[in-house]
Parts: C-alpha cells; sequence; structure tokens
C-alpha cells in the first residue's frame, strides 16, 4: 500500500476499527469523511453468498432509486421513426437508428444508456465489440430493449440503474452524491439493499448478504450492519 495522504488519514481516524454502522450512520460517516474538492460519488459495495460461476447463482437486476442518482445520465435511443416523437419528448438525448450505428461503429461512445426495440436488436449485435466492454450493450433483463421505449428514458432518467454480481460474488454500484443528504444516501442505499434481497436465488445457501460497505470516491469503507439497514 502507498503512502496515505493527510485526508486519508484523518477519513481513518474517524472509523471505529471493527465497527459496524447503521445504514444512517454510516451515510453520515462517509460525509463527514469525505475530502474531495468535487462532488464525490456515493458507493455501495456487497459481498453475497453465491457462486456468481453457476448460471442459477447469478444476481443481477435494476433499481430505481428514490432520489436518483446524482447524475446526467445521456442517453440514445435506437429506434425505428415511428418511435422517435416520444423518445424525444421522454427526454432522450439522442435518437435515431441508422446514423447512430454509423458514429459507434467508428468509436463514438459518448453516452451512458442505450435503449433500443426487440427488432433492432439485430443491427445492434454487430456493435458488441464496442458497446460490450464499455458496459452499454442493451440487454432486456436491464429494461434496455423494449418496444415502449418513452418509459424505459423516464425510468433511467429518473434513477434508474442495472447492476450484477462480479466473478467474486461483489455487487458495486454507485448509488448517488456525497452532496446528498444523510437522509436521501440512506434511501437510496436501503433501496438498493432491499432489491438485492428479492433477487436472492432459491439455490444460495448459507448467509446470503455477507458485508455491506458504503463509502465515496477515494474515501475508506464504512462498514455497514446487515441487521441495520432499516436504522
Amino acid at each position: 500500500m502507498g503512502k496515505l495522504t493527510k485526508n486519508q488519514k484523518l477519513a481513518l481516524e474517524k472509523i471505529e476499527a471493527g465497527k459496524s454502522y447503521t445504514l444512517a450512520e454510516a451515510a453520515e460517516k462517509v460525509k463527514e469523511i469525505t475530502y474531495t474538492k468535487f462532488d464525490a460519488s456515493l458507493d455501495i459495495d456487497v459481498r453475497l453468498g453465491v457462486d456468481p460461476r453457476k448460471a442459477n447463482q447469478m444476481v443481477r437486476g435494476v433499481v430505481t432509486l428514490p432520489h436518483g442518482t446524482g447524475k446526467t445520465v445521456r442517453v440514445l435511443v435506437l429506434c425505428n421513426s415511428d418511435a422517435e416523437a416520444a423518445a424525444k419528448a421522454a427526454g432522450a438525448d439522442y435518437v435515431g437508428l441508422d446514423e447512430y450505428i454509423e458514429k459507434i461503429k467508428g468509436g463514438w461512445t459518448d453516452i451512458d444508456v442505450i435503449i433500443t426495440q426487440p427488432a433492432i436488436m439485430g443491427k445492434i449485435g454487430a456493435l458488441g465489440r464496442v458497446l460490450g466492454p464499455r458496459g452499454l450493450m442493451p440487454n432486456p433483463k436491464s429494461g434496455t430493449v423494449t418496444n415502449d421505449v418513452a418509459k424505459a428514458v423516464e425510468e433511467v432518467k429518473k434513477g434508474k440503474i442495472d447492476f450484477k454480481v462480479d466473478k467474486n460474488g461483489i455487487v458495486h454500484s454507485s448509488i448517488g452524491k456525497v452532496s446528498f443528504t444523510p437522509e436521501q444516501m440512506k434511501d437510496n442505499a436501503r433501496e438498493f439493499i432491499n432489491t438485492l434481497i428479492k433477487l436472492k436465488p432459491a439455490t444460495a445457501k448459507g448467509t446470503y448478504i455477507k458485508s455491506i460497505y458504503l463509502s465515496s470516491t477515494m474515501s475508506p469503507g464504512v462498514k455497514v450492519d446487515s441487521k441495520g439497514i432499516d436504522e
């Protein structure tokens, strides 16, 4: 480990070693130990008692955060001409089809989410090499492949995010900003955790939620008591 900065030392000093905090306490603690000059992201890491190598233990889902993500989400809708007006009215930043497919083939990925229709997926399949590594490939499970593109745009703009467990059994996501109030941070974290609990695979044995940590960009993690998410 490299040498700790002054702010990192200050942050660590304010976290009680070995203590698990309630969700409300953890939210307040993350605000207290964040020293960045920019509005840092609020991150959550949840270690699950699953084996992601087994298809029946893969945890993946979507959640709409009560207070949004705090980020401006740039949305591209790839759709037929008859859905373009509705997509634009819903707040999509870019709407079209062939011209954007060509732009993406040329390396353009200046977007956060792509939403499309099932009938269009055949055209988008060829973009997998560009979109896949960047996590931009539309997926029916995340609600980004749908005939109701307008509704999907509205949900994403309001704070809908998708997530999945990684190969180490950890789900990591940004769920807000440190500029949020502790109450807003707590609400978003609780919604995220409760969604994970609902997605528990029937084949998962033993302890499902093994650990929960809240942190901000460049801050240490604050351990959350999994029994204290309602406090």
